[in-house]
């Protein structure tokens, strides 16, 4: 759930994971994990991503 949300985000604003990764100091490897379901997002890297793209911490897990 959290990534499909992640995942509209990089559609919407055209950026690619490994930029994100770059820009928010968050690994693609954690991003990668994220996606295959290996770990749940921590509070503080899905605060980081909701400052990132401007949407409320609220907005991927509602």
């Amino acid at each position: 759930m959290v990534y499909e949300k992640f995942q509209q985000l990089l559609n919407e604003s055209q950026k690619t994971p490994y930029r994100v990764s770059k820009e928010t100091g968050i690994s693609t490897a954690t991003l990668s994990n994220w996606k295959h379901g290996n770990y749940t997002p921590k509070q503080n890297k899905l605060k980081v991503l909701a400052d990132y793209f401007g949407v409320s911490v609220d907005y991927f897990v509602s």
